[in-house]
């Protein structure tokens, strides 16, 4: 067998160089990738870095905006959802300030706006307007400037029309149960009793003759003072 001058023959010294390259492959696989895996220590460390604390103000800034987004707010609508994320009473009320200031926020062209949107579109009562806007947290003064737009007159051109169109709806009802139903629809938007129960009276008597004859029979005064269930029907 040839021998090299270190004494080993060929053949061992092939398997030491595998057996080197065997080892070399493993000690290879056993440290970490610094090209591919990040340092997952180094990560953590860097992200407690870069984290930093939210501005309050900011924070109440962006509740708002959200919620103008959506729709025009009062300022009572603001300052509740403000309150419910847990603004600093002091920090809600220099946002609030600035944007009465800016005309961001303006309760008495929110509530013209309410009333003409609202009367128009629903047929509302000037009682069910007023209603709606103090529970939005507009001053009395503010919802009285806004309720002059809806006249006394114009009110009730409002529901004389909510009766027509309704008595059409109720064509095949009986004449008690046609009554019942649009006086009860004028009283959940917030006319007064004797205002619909007249309207009512007036429409019927010029259905047709059956409906005419219950109308004539009415007596708006004694039903005034009655209790009606808005509901029934």
């Amino acid at each position: 067998m040839a021998r090299v001058p270190d004494g080993r023959s060929a053949g061992g010294r092939a398997r030491d160089a595998r057996s080197a390259r065997g080892r070399a492959r493993g000690d290879r696989s056993a440290r970490p990738d610094r090209a591919g895996a990040p340092d997952r220590a180094g990560a953590a460390d860097r992200s407690g870095r870069g984290a930093s604390p939210v501005d309050p103000r900011e924070a109440a800034r962006e509740i708002c905006l959200r919620q103008l987004a959506i729709r025009p707010r009062t300022r009572a609508e603001l300052a509740t959802a403000m309150r419910k994320r847990g603004v600093d009473d002091e920090i809600a009320t220099e946002i609030l300030d600035r944007y009465d200031e800016v005309g961001i926020i303006d309760d008495a062209a929110f509530a013209r706006a309410w009333v003409s949107s609202r009367h128009h579109g629903r047929g509302l009562s000037r009682r069910a307007l007023a209603g709606e806007l103090r529970r939005k947290g507009v001053s009395s003064d503010e919802v009285g400037e806004a309720l002059e737009q809806v006249a006394p007159d114009v009110e009730e051109e409002t529901a004389r029309a909510l009766v027509v169109r309704r008595l059409r709806v109720e064509s095949r009802s009986t004449p008690e149960v046609a009554f019942r139903r649009i006086v009860g629809m004028l009283a959940r938007k917030g006319y007064p009793p004797g205002l619909a129960i007249r309207l009512v009276k007036e429409a019927m008597s010029e259905r047709d003759a059956e409906a005419a004859e219950f109308a004539e029979a009415v007596d708006p005064d004694a039903l005034a003072d009655a209790t009606y269930d808005p509901d029934a029907g």
